[in-house]
């Protein structure tokens, strides 16, 4: 039996989830989101707090990143200190926690894909060209040809 592509299974969660673009940023919630996610990015990795902005100032060419900055960039409470971009990429990079990309992006309406995942979406897309040219050519097959020469 084949499954209808507009039938919805309950049971199924997708992998790569489709999103709308916010239309207008909670800055306060979405702040929290961000600290809450570093926050478990933390907690996950296998190095210590001090590895971490070892590994940050590492990555970023600095002497030093304090411990005191990482625990303000991870402090709901600490509204007045956001994380640049720049630091950011350091800390993904310190903690390996990738999926950060796509919790910072979702806000966007945007999926992150990671390493091979982008290879799966471009075989999706490749298939999908596929059946629209295997359509297109049963298409014309249907059209009687009628061949004329002039002699």
């Amino acid at each position: 039996m084949s499954n209808d592509p507009n039938q919805l299974d309950f049971f199924a969660t997708p992998v790569f989830p489709v999103r709308e673009p916010i239309p207008h940023i909670d800055l306060d919630r979405y702040r929290s989101k961000i600290k809450r996610a570093m926050s478990r990015a933390i907690r996950e990795c296998p190095h210590s707090r001090q590895v971490i902005v070892a590994r940050m100032a590492q990555y970023l060419g600095l002497e030093t990143i304090s411990r005191a900055s990482l625990d303000a960039y991870t402090a709901e409470s600490n509204s007045s200190h956001d994380v640049s971009l720049i630091r950011f990429t350091a800390f993904v990079h310190a903690t390996g926690a990738l999926w950060l990309w796509d919790e910072v992006a979702s806000i966007q309406g945007v999926t992150v894909l990671i390493g091979d995942e982008a290879r799966l979406a471009e075989l999706a897309r490749l298939q999908q060209e596929r059946r629209r040219i295997e359509a297109e050519i049963r298409r014309q097959r249907m059209r009687p040809v009628d061949i004329k020469r002039v002699r």
